[in-house]
């Protein structure tokens, strides 16, 4: 049965799903989608919004990067489950993916976008990865660093936020608070928290915040053990 993920490479949720396919051991075609015209989405259910992630598996098309993993866990599971079978895990599990979707991604732009450094590197690995002919690609590069720049600064701002570095490591101190000495957020199992922490640091490794989170010790030894997890898994 075709199973393909719509992403965008520079996206968290995106990569969230990815780090969850790849943990699972699912074989999934990619399509790399142009983050201004979306062209290469397919048919979307009606009132879905235009944007990635978008999953096909068969005849079934979904987007929303929970709403994926949550029909993974249920259609594919894979070679491990990330449902905790306690329900009061299972809801501890849901409220720290939830928190790494809307507090920790949130800030994410703001160091891949940041500095006019990291925005002209994210504008080129976009350019990079797309599917577009070389003058479209060096507009991508001139324009978008610029675009990429504007929006960080809306972020930041919306935040009441003027260092971008010191929020995500702050952020990063809030889920290695809650890690410990665990192998994983919630136990010695890794669970949809774990995914989506996963996803969203995989997502800045091209950047320089990507070295001070590993820095933070018990996030970098649980982000290459759950690197380990995946790389086994996938192989």
């Amino acid at each position: 049965m075709a199973t393909t993920l719509y992403e965008f490479s520079l996206c968290p949720f995106c990569n969230k799903v990815r780090s969850g396919l790849e943990a699972k051991g699912i074989a999934f075609d990619s399509v790399e989608v142009s983050p201004r015209s979306k062209v290469e989405l397919p048919e979307l259910p009606e009132g879905t919004p235009k944007k990635v992630p978008v999953f096909q598996h068969g005849d079934d098309t979904v987007a929303d990067s929970t709403a994926i993993l949550n029909y993974i866990e249920e259609k594919i599971p894979g070679k491990v489950r990330f449902h905790p079978a306690d329900a009061a895990v299972r809801k501890r599990s849901d409220e720290i993916e939830d928190w790494v979707d809307t507090h920790f991604i949130e800030a994410l732009p703001t160091v891949i976008y940041g500095t006019w450094g990291e925005a002209a590197k994210a504008a080129r690995i976009v350019a990079t990865n797309s599917k577009l002919g070389g003058g479209q690609k060096f507009l991508v590069q001139m324009a978008g660093a610029l675009v990429m720049k504007q929006i960080s600064k809306r972020i930041l701002k919306r935040n009441d936020r003027t260092d971008a570095h010191a929020w995500v490591r702050e952020n990063t101190d809030q889920f290695a608070s809650w890690l410990g000495d665990k192998e994983y957020v919630l136990g010695a199992e890794p669970c949809l928290a774990d995914v989506a922490m996963h996803g969203a640091i995989t997502c800045v490794k091209e950047f320089p915040i990507y070295d001070e989170i590993m820095k933070t010790s018990n996030v970098g030894a649980w982000y290459q053990r759950f690197d380990q997890l995946r790389e086994t898994n996938r192989a």
